[in-house]
């Protein structure tokens, strides 16, 4: 893989700013923006940005360290979901605990945000509790936005418990946007400064890149993730006039910055940041090496969004504005998906001509291979056995896995009442692990799966659950048509 962004120096300069942040403080409350675990979004947007290089940092700074992990109640009760995952958020906390613990980061609490009564959530609280996991409950602060005296009181701030820290660097994340990482930290602020303790706010900030141009590929691929949050990307006057510099920030930080800047006055006794971007680490804009190959990989991301949206408003889990608004985004930057992506052509023309689902995937070379349905194969199964043999030179009339092999394995569907008849990928990949123990055509195959990380594929339907996690875990940038796989209500692959 071409590589356009340097990591390591990332690592390194990312880190040097904390620590000077740090150092202005008694304590640093830092908010992180974007994932803290697994950020595939800015390794989708910036080729060589390592997904877990955010966490290697803090565990690298582990010994001044504890972590607050928030979560909106809101989002336990509706069930979100982390879509590269396929979970939802409050599982999403319990595997960050278990990452953290780890890498031996201390975990101090969870944080049930902007908590209405919701009785998921209670339950949410009770689980962590019972694990030994200290758990808080935050509700709306009083006051919010327009009263600061109000909100800077006992009534507003005050009314939420003290999360006692004792490190100098606390770590405030969240398994997604709109968590109430800011109000915990704000919250916190409060407490500290009653208690006699100097503490400062910062955001670890990921997206959009300030020293980026507003209409960059990358910054509009981030309106394009946050699309469904109406997020849009602004010039950040408060800088501007400030210090004459053009710098990139949201909507939602603008707009909150005059009532923040007020806060953290009335809490501090003196202005501490002059603009949203001063809040900001956000060194990723210093540590890109080739500009060209980002801006091509930020098009392929909006174009993904814009599928995965499309898809979501066909089933009811998203809305029609969503996919709108990307479309939108698409037309400025004037990118054509088809000429962009040319898989979408592949598996729609091959769809069409069999009148079949079809996948379609461009190797590392260039090459375009497809897998469609059969009496024995989903799509996304005959799919990935093509692109491993075309990958280890093998014939297409030899099979890695014979019908006699496969038949078995197939009779066991109807007994277990799945949706589809179709050997689903996930048991594909357990036959080929099985067989390449005796066959070594098949185990130099199975030794070509990770050349598919970072592929791109395109599918004529929407691939369902079994399928979709399967491929999410080849790390296969999937896009779909929003078209139904069969009129079946119940599918799992």
């Amino acid at each position: 893989m071409q590589l356009g962004f340097n990591n390591d120096l990332y690592v390194e300069i990312q880190s040097k700013k904390i620590k000077e942040k740090i150092k202005q403080f008694d304590k640093l409350y830092l908010e992180f923006g974007g994932k803290l675990f697994d950020d595939y979004h800015a390794s989708r947007v910036l080729p060589g940005f390592a997904p877990d290089s955010k966490i290697k940092m803090l565990a690298e700074l582990k010994e001044i360290t504890e972590i607050i992990i928030c979560i909106n109640a809101g989002d336990i009760e509706r069930k979100k979901v982390r879509a590269d995952y396929g979970i939802t958020y409050d599982m999403e906390v319990l595997r960050l605990i278990d990452e953290f613990k780890a890498l031996e980061l201390n975990v101090n609490s969870v944080v049930i945000t902007l908590y209405k009564g919701e009785s998921s959530a209670k339950k949410f609280q009770n689980q962590l509790e019972k694990r030994g996991i200290k758990t808080y409950i935050h509700t709306p602060t009083a006051g919010y936005p327009t009263n600061v005296d109000i909100i800077v009181s006992d009534e507003g701030y005050g009314a939420n418990a003290y999360i006692e820290t004792t490190k100098p660097l606390v770590v405030v994340t969240a398994p997604g946007p709109a968590n109430g990482k800011l109000a915990t930290c704000l919250s916190q602020l409060y407490h500290e400064y009653k208690h006699g303790i100097k503490a400062g706010y910062a955001k670890y900030e990921t997206f959009p890149v300030w020293n980026l141009p507003l209409k960059h590929p990358v910054n509009v691929a981030y309106e394009a993730a946050t699309a469904d949050l109406k997020d849009v990307n602004m010039i950040d006057s408060f800088h501007l006039e400030k210090y004459g510099i053009t710098a990139i920030n949201y909507n939602r930080d603008l707009e909150v910055f005059p009532v923040l800047k007020a806060i953290l006055n009335k809490i501090t006794g003196k202005d501490i940041y002059y603009s949203p971007t001063d809040m900001g680490v956000n060194m990723i804009g210093s540590c890109i090496d080739d500009d060209k190959l980002v801006a091509e990989a930020g098009c392929q991301e909006i174009i993904r969004r814009y599928y995965k949206a499309a898809c979501d408003a066909k089933t009811g889990i998203g809305d029609e504005e969503t996919a709108q608004r990307i479309n939108i985004l698409m037309n400025e930057l004037e990118i054509n998906p088809v000429a962009k992506r040319p898989v979408i052509e592949s598996a729609n023309t091959k769809s069409k001509a069999e009148d079949l689902p079809v996948i379609a995937l461009q190797l590392p070379n260039g090459k375009i291979v497809t897998g469609k349905k059969t009496d024995l194969l989903s799509p996304a199964s005959a799919l990935v056995l093509n692109a491993i043999k075309e990958l280890t030179n093998i014939p297409d009339e030899v099979y890695l896995l014979a019908p006699n092999v496969l038949e078995p394995i197939l009779k066991l569907k109807p007994k277990s009442h799945q949706g589809s008849q179709s050997l689903n990928l996930e048991e594909v990949l357990i036959a080929l692990s099985i067989c390449s123990v005796t066959n070594p055509v098949v185990e130099k195959a199975m030794a070509n799966l990770s050349q598919l990380s970072g592929c791109e594929a395109h599918a004529s339907f929407m691939v369902y659950n079994g399928d979709l996690n399967s491929l999410r875990k080849l790390n296969i940038n999937l896009t779909c048509e929003s078209i139904f796989y069969s009129n079946n209500l119940f599918m799992t692959d």
